[in-house]
């Protein structure tokens, strides 16, 4: 069985859920070879469509994500990988998920404190 790498011009979505709360943490896109080394060296790494090249996350900020499982979907162009996240948060802007928004009243409204300063950890900002 083979993951379905044509129907996004090459990419799979790769959500990635705290194996220990469950809680979303953040989706991202990978193509073969971001897979492949994810599968090889235990550590999620993306494809980056703004930057054309793989990334593993933790590479700058140390918070790195450590798989624990992956799943595919019934159509097996999506993953969904459990981790361990290894730092105060996985969000470039400083929070735990980069799901930190929710839509309340027609508006969207911060729902919680940042987990860590950005600017220290990405040396000026997101």
């Amino acid at each position: 069985m083979e993951l379905d790498f044509t129907k996004l011009d090459g990419l799979v979505a790769a959500v990635v859920q705290d194996a220990s709360s469950g809680r979303v943490l953040m989706v991202g896109y990978m193509n073969r070879a971001a897979f492949e080394k994810t599968v090889a060296t235990g550590r999620i790494t993306f494809f980056s469509r703004s930057r054309n090249k793989l990334w593993t996350k933790g590479e700058t900020s140390g918070h790195w994500l450590n798989v624990r499982e992956i799943s595919t979907d019934c159509d097996q162009d999506a993953v969904l990988i459990r981790a361990e996240p290894l730092g105060p948060g996985v969000c470039h802007n400083g929070y735990q998920s980069c799901f930190y928004r929710r839509l309340e009243d027609g508006e969207w409204r911060e729902t919680e404190p940042r987990a860590f300063d950005p600017a220290a950890v990405y040396g000026g900002g997101a």
